[in-house]
């Protein structure tokens, strides 16, 4: 290349075709959409939000020679920036070339303007470059007091505040006085550039780190890596049949600005058997995977798709969750965080740029280290390294957390189906490893039942409808009490069906106890009935309807007896049910007929399932892709290049130009007016010609386009872009 490249635009057109597929394959943010030629390629690449994506993708490595070559006035020289940093630094260069983060000036380098504001004026923490001569022999003659001061801006920062520039003390005013330091003005110093690099030993790092750290942690046998991952992977769907089925029966209201309430959120956390953090994951899981939404009336309820979900194998149910969470943008670990009270699941706040990158890198990590269960503090090192500008060490412990939930971890090492999730797959190997679902229970005598296995999906529903989670492992406890029983009753059961259902399913005989305390349950159930006045409490029973007047914990329902056995109240009918069952009593709602009102066993939401929006990061674009913005990108600078003023031709001297064009397979340009009037010029290659019509494709898009001949407005000599190509390819 015998041409020095003065603008960044200009090193562009001089890069080849496999130099320009790098950048787009390393900035992927530069093909949506392709520029029209190099111009737009140099202005977008030098943006403001481009440059930020890029540092981003950086490791601390590449981050450190940016950061050091923002120190050195430009232009400056590979041996310039070798000197300040290492001789490994000639590897780093060539990428960052390739990136676009420096470009070439004959056989100097440069850095886009807006890249060194990002990086600041004081890369490294160093100071403002030295206006005047420096003299770094005067540094031998630095007095011991002024050492001191030098101690303490060789690293930054490299200002210091002082009372009065004019009355600057002994060792400071040596200082200025040699111009070993400046004034910026009457209270602020500052070490110049030269002087900060000469005390740091002429280099700008103290630990200019070239690669990673390696893994460390305790050593795993694979095979009881999967056994954990498997036995995560069957929690978690269990996890999220519960959490939805539990909605059904029991919706809870939104908050005003969305998303699940704290006291909503307990007591799901309660039935599930999880912690409210878990809780909250899964109601984070769910959402992506649009298995639940909030209805126009604010309760959040399960949707149509979770009916189709429950149908699918294990192992599409999971790979279409975990999927979506690899990508997601929220962060369900800031649920319930003691400095983000405010932070719901489903609600709004939880986005968070970057999330999904970090994410991945940690997954990387664990990959390239199989069998090691990591030290958590030398993982969020190594991801730091990766992501130096959007690692978070909090973020990299709660995606380890999530990750072995889902089981794409074992005991904290990457599973079989975690490397095949990763790597691809068509087949995760996860329907195999999972136990069988069984139809049975097995009922003991203390109230609770063992399901010995995953249930099915039917009789799955069907206990948690009746019955509370105990505990999980291998097997599931069941714990029926009062609360549960009533439950069923309020979705249409009845006493009698709740005992043909448990000794239809149980293998052992269902024991007195429970049969007793289903018989008493659905003997008080709905004793007393409730109904809307605002609401009213009628009972046959008037010592029960005296003692509720009465009780002390139900004063604030503001009851007032109407008659002597009815009580009305000012509050909601909802409300009324929910508290004096909480003090105890079994209430049951009716309608104006005075019919008990069940409820119905499966509710959904009458909304479409709304997944939350995902703020996206750019992936890699596929080698087509690249092949075509290159070939698009030429063909506009060729467009650009060409003289626009194409000259007119008359109807007949373009049919007979575009035929014979067409005869001797060459490309042309054609002035165009389009639907609105406007004119522009395109280069085509012709393809036929037919009705009027011209049949060609674009260059510039690469795609098949018709042309309307009495739009073509003139046709411009092959010659001038042959002329035109030369130039380029110069």
């Amino acid at each position: 290349m015998s041409t020095v490249a003065i603008t960044f635009a200009e090193e562009l057109r001089a890069r080849s075709e496999v130099d320009l597929g790098a950048i787009f394959k390393f900035r992927p943010d530069l093909v949506t959409p392709v520029p029209n030629d190099f111009s737009a390629l140099a202005a977008r690449a030098t943006s403001t939000p481009s440059l930020v994506r890029a540092l981003d993708s950086l490791n601390l490595w590449h981050y450190q020679i940016v950061e050091a070559a923002c120190v050195l006035p430009e232009p400056f020289k590979k041996s310039e920036l070798i000197a300040i940093t290492s001789e490994e630094t000639t590897f780093a260069l060539d990428y960052l070339w390739q990136v676009g983060l420096l470009y070439k000036e004959g056989n100097n380098y440069r850095t886009p303007t807006n890249l060194k504001l990002l990086i600041g004026n004081e890369p490294v923490g160093l100071g403002p470059i030295s206006s005047g001569k420096v003299d770094f022999a005067k540094l031998k003659d630095v007095p011991k007091a002024s050492v001191d001061v030098l101690e303490k801006l060789t690293w930054g920062p490299p200002r210091g505040q002082i009372t009065n520039i004019k009355k600057p003390g002994s060792a400071i005013g040596w200082l200025l006085e040699n111009n070993i330091l400046v004034a910026l003005d009457s209270h602020t110093v500052a070490l110049p550039r030269e002087f900060g690099i000469k005390l740091r030993g002429g280099k700008v790092h103290k630990e200019l780190v070239i690669k990673a750290d390696e893994l460390t942690g305790r050593k795993v046998d694979q095979k009881q890596i999967d056994l954990a991952a498997s036995a995560n992977i069957s929690t978690i769907l269990r996890w999220c049949e519960e959490f939805l089925h539990n909605l059904s029966d029991e919706p809870p209201t939104a908050l005003r600005t969305g998303g699940i309430g704290v006291r909503d959120l307990k007591r799901i956390a309660e039935h599930i058997g999880v912690d409210e953090t878990c809780a909250g994951f899964i109601a984070e899981l769910c959402y992506l995977g649009g298995l639940v939404v909030i209805d126009p009336d604010d309760q959040i309820l399960p949707t149509s798709a979770f009916d189709i979900w429950l149908t699918k194998p294990a192992e599409e149910r999971w790979y279409s969750l975990v999927v979506l969470w690899l990508d997601t943008s929220r962060v369900s670990g800031l649920i319930g965080r003691a400095s983000d009270k405010n932070i719901a699941p489903l609600g709004p706040e939880l986005d968070r740029a970057g999330v999904s990158l970090i994410r991945r890198t940690t997954l990387k990590v664990l990959l390239d280290g199989p069998q090691i269960s990591p030290d958590l503090s030398v993982l969020q090192k190594i991801v730091k390294w990766w992501n130096p500008q959007r690692a978070n060490n909090d973020f990299v412990e709660w995606n380890i957390r999530e990750a072995e939930w889902l089981g794409i971890t074992g005991q904290g090492a990457i599973s079989t189906f975690g490397k095949n999730l990763l790597t691809m797959q068509e087949e995760l190997g996860i329907e195999d490893a999972l136990p069988k679902p069984v139809d049975h229970i097995l009922i003991q005598a203390d109230n609770s039942a063992v399901a010995p296995g995953p249930l099915t999906a039917e009789l799955s529903a069907e206990m948690g409808t009746i019955a509370d989670i105990e505990s999980r492992g291998g097997a599931t406890v069941y714990r029926f009490s009062e609360a549960s029983i009533r439950r069923g009753l309020d979705h249409g059961k009845t006493g009698d069906q709740i005992k043909t259902f448990l000794t239809k399913t149980s293998k052992t005989p269902m024991p007195q106890p429970l049969d007793y305390l289903i018989a008493d349950v659905a003997k008080r159930h709905g004793r007393l009935r409730i109904g809307t006045a605002q609401t009213y409490i009628r009972c046959e029973d008037e010592g029960l309807v005296q003692q509720i007047l009465h009780d002390k914990k139900c004063e604030h329902l503001r009851l007032r007896k109407i008659a002597s056995q009815v009580l009305v109240s000012d509050l909601e009918l909802n409300e009324v049910i929910s508290e004096l069952r909480d003090f105890g009593y079994l209430p049951a709602a009716e309608n104006a007929s005075g019919i008990l009102l069940s409820q119905p066993n499966l509710r959904r939401a009458k909304s479409r399932p709304k997944p939350p929006r995902i703020i996206s990061e750019f992936t890699s674009p596929k080698e087509s892709i690249i092949t075509a913005a290159v070939k698009t990108i030429k063909a506009g600078e060729r467009s650009r290049k060409v003289d626009p003023i194409v000259p007119g031709t008359s109807s007949n001297e373009t049919l007979a130009l575009i035929n014979q064009y067409i005869d001797e397979k060459r490309t042309f340009m054609i002035s165009y007016a389009d639907n609105n009037g406007g004119v522009s010029n395109r280069i085509i290659e012709p393809i036929s010609i037919s009705l009027g019509t011209l049949t060609a494709r674009d260059e510039t898009t690469g795609e098949i386009a018709q042309f309307r001949i009495p739009r073509i407005n003139g046709v411009a000599p092959s010659a001038a872009i042959s002329e035109n190509k030369a130039d380029l390819d110069l």
